[in-house]
């Protein structure tokens, strides 16, 4: 049995598992941001704040957060591990979107929770 070191998961079937559940996350959060908008046409900045300045949606924002990393690296991995064959140029390109993923997942959660 081949382990890869690379994937986000233990196995195809996780990983495989971990992208229908990020992209459940990514679906509902669009699904009600996009009802929010029309529920609310005369929007205000402290209506939109507020709704931001509420845990329930700072939670709900960092899952979708995490879930875009994690819906990312799974297809970024799948794809340069289809189409990179030059182990070299393949490593660098998975550092260098897991690096542009973590600055993203940190600067996302600052901006959240204003740390």
């Amino acid at each position: 049995m081949v382990t890869q070191i690379t994937s986000f998961g233990r196995s195809g079937l996780y990983d495989w598992m971990m992208q229908r559940v990020s992209a459940l996350v990514l679906s509902l959060y669009t699904v009600f941001i996009i009802g929010y908008l029309l529920l609310n046409p005369d929007l205000t900045y402290d209506q939109w704040s507020g709704l931001f300045a509420a845990t329930w949606m700072r939670i709900f924002s960092l899952m979708v957060l995490l879930s875009i990393g994690i819906h990312s690296w799974i297809g970024l991995w799948s794809i340069s591990t289809d189409y990179i064959k030059a182990t070299g140029l393949r490593f660098f390109f998975q550092s260098l979107c897991g690096f542009v993923m973590f600055v993203y997942v940190v600067w996302g959660v600052q901006v959240l929770w204003g740390l």
